[in-house]
């Protein structure tokens, strides 16, 4: 069973929820800069955020869960991590952060709380992630975060933001 809930310094990492639609989409979703590297387009409407987050909640919590990073100063929701367990000895995730908190180091806080307790739990055995090749500020992150570049994906990863067609990826895991 993945947490309910991660705390940090200067985050809470809670379950999203149906009253974060519009911080959601006026925070980052609807930035074409945030999501550049993502594997969704920005969104254009309140509506499609409103339907991202029923799909995050309708998943069913044992294996997946998607959380949103709520600073604790301003009390406001800044990003988004999601945790997948695909495998009962793996842990795969992913993350997004406005892009007003950029280079503050919140999301490798985050990050590097979520594999710190990855490798706590007794029958995870890695945690990993990727991230498009031109996406230095994620591959910094994850580096940043204790995860180790393993190498490069090929044709992985399909950025409709960047190209229509997939596009390499850089994996980064941490194992124990």
């Amino acid at each position: 069973m993945l947490p309910n809930r991660f705390e940090t310094q200067r985050l809470i990492l809670r379950p999203i929820a149906e009253t974060d639609a519009t911080a959601i989409f006026t925070g980052y979703a609807r930035d074409p800069k945030v999501v550049r590297y993502l594997t969704w387009r920005a969104h254009q409407s309140l509506s499609e955020t409103q339907v991202y987050i029923a799909r995050c909640i309708a998943t069913p919590t044992d294996n997946s869960r998607t959380y949103v990073l709520v600073g604790r100063a301003e009390g406001r929701v800044l990003g988004a991590f999601d945790l997948r367990r695909p495998e009962p000895y793996r842990l795969d995730c992913g993350y997004v952060l406005a892009r007003a908190h950029w280079g503050c180091g919140l999301m490798t806080e985050a990050l590097s709380e979520i594999v710190g307790w990855a490798m706590r739990q007794p029958l995870v055995w890695r945690i990993g992630a990727v991230c498009d090749v031109d996406n230095v500020a994620s591959a910094h992150v994850m580096e940043k975060a204790g995860m180790q570049l393993e190498g490069v994906l090929r044709r992985s990863i399909l950025h409709p933001n960047i190209s229509p067609e997939p596009r390499d990826c850089f994996g980064y895991a941490r194992t124990r």
